[in-house]
């Protein structure tokens, strides 16, 4: 990444800027991962805790942590309910949701993670008819 990142939710109440260098990126289809976001998976962009800091909204942002796994949380905007940036379990690398940056991080998926668990549609998702908008009304 030669430049800084910009990202931010739905809304644009919360707002966010990456520095430095962008560790992995990888796609996780764990059940987890697709009720958390309500897809098939989710893109996630990992770098160090201090490359990421909130420009606007933080008093917009709410941690959920998931009683059942200590490690498995996520920060979303309240206004809107993107997700946004937040600190892994382990809290030793930001997690980036892809979808929410602003351009091109120049980093692209270098796994896909949790494999066996994908959604039982998401194969025929994938190759599926491609369009530029929505479908025609037929």
């Amino acid at each position: 990444m030669s430049e800084n990142l910009t990202g931010s939710c739905l809304c644009g109440e919360v707002s966010y800027e990456v520095t430095g260098e962008l560790k992995g990126f990888m796609m996780c289809h764990c059940s987890r991962c697709q009720k958390a976001s309500g897809s098939a998976h989710v893109a996630n962009i990992f770098t160090a805790p201090d490359n990421v800091k909130i420009v606007s909204g933080e008093d917009q942002v709410k941690r959920y942590n998931l009683a059942s796994a200590p490690t498995f949380g996520k920060c979303f905007c309240t206004n809107c309910g993107s997700v946004v940036p937040y600190l892994n379990g382990a809290g030793n690398a930001m997690i980036i949701p892809a979808g929410t940056l602003d351009s091109d991080p120049g980093i692209r998926p270098q796994a896909n993670i949790f494999w066996p668990n994908r959604a039982s549609w998401y194969d025929d998702g994938v190759a599926a008819q491609h369009c530029e908008e929505y479908i025609p009304k037929a």
